[in-house]
């Protein structure tokens, strides 16, 4: 099963590229973030005429976050499940099953700057997803994928340059903590349970030169539960996808899962 994560910074400005990647690159299971759309304006035709059932949930100009399958598509739930009674304000979080595989499409909130209100926003939000996958799930167990824009580097490895991001986020220690909270559950960061080596990206800034500079993060990231993780084939970071006209600030994040 090839499964897919892949900021695209607005679906209806990257639709072409998405539908002709989808037909070269042939995923089961894509997920994105940052679609910035509503419900309502979701392409989905677009995706059944490539054979793909899809689940979207957005509000609109920001955030938004889908599921497409040509694997199946059951189970679908938007948002938390968590045992609060706060509902997430933004659409960020979106859960289908895919052929026996529960799949979490995630964009985790930026955060801002570390003294801002979406920063604790954001280190709340993590605990969310965590505390959803306990109440939800048994990675023990269970095939489950949890994928997406975490918005966290989770070592220094991830970032092109520790120093030029001190005091920053996406790099605190208790962004990390909670990356590695998520990890503790029994989900894999299959990345870079293959690739050890620094200087492996999957976002560059659009500004000043970053990609072809090699300056970047990976914040991308694929956790799978250890059943799942065991039938991993291999994984990729489609760097061709973030050059040519328009492309995301993101790469697509490619993992291939042979299960039986």
């Amino acid at each position: 099963m090839r499964i897919v994560t892949w900021n695209v910074n607005s679906l209806k400005a990257r639709l072409e590229r998405v539908e002709s990647w989808i037909r070269a690159v042939q995923p089961d299971v894509l997920c994105l973030q940052e679609t910035k759309m509503t419900d309502e304006a979701f392409p989905h035709p677009a995706f059944e005429a490539l054979g793909y059932e899809s689940a979207h949930h957005g509000e609109g100009r920001w955030n938004g976050v889908a599921v497409i399958s040509r694997v199946g598509l059951d189970d679908v739930r938007p948002g938390f499940a968590d045992g609060r009674s706060d509902p997430d304000p933004d659409a960020r979080i979106l859960w289908a099953t895919c052929d026996g595989v529960r799949v979490a499409s995630c964009y985790v909130p930026n955060g801002r700057e570390v003294d801002h209100d979406h920063y604790r926003y954001k280190l709340d939000w993590l605990g969310r997803l965590h505390d959803d996958v306990v109440a939800n799930t048994d990675p023990a167990s269970d095939r489950i994928v949890v994928v997406g824009d975490f918005n966290v580097a989770p070592d220094d490895r991830d970032v092109w340059s520790p120093a030029a991001f001190e005091g920053a986020t996406h790099v605190t220690p208790a962004e990390r903590d909670a990356i590695a909270r998520l990890v503790g559950l029994g989900l894999v960061d299959v990345f870079r349970e293959r690739f050890d080596q620094p200087g492996l990206h999957s976002w560059w800034d659009y500004r000043g030169g970053a990609f072809y500079k090699k300056q970047g993060m990976r914040i991308d990231l694929i956790l799978a539960s250890q059943p799942a993780a065991a039938a991993l084939d291999f994984v990729l970071v489609d760097r061709n996808e973030r050059k040519g006209e328009k492309p995301s600030d993101h790469a697509p994040v490619v993992a291939d899962f042979v299960l039986g």
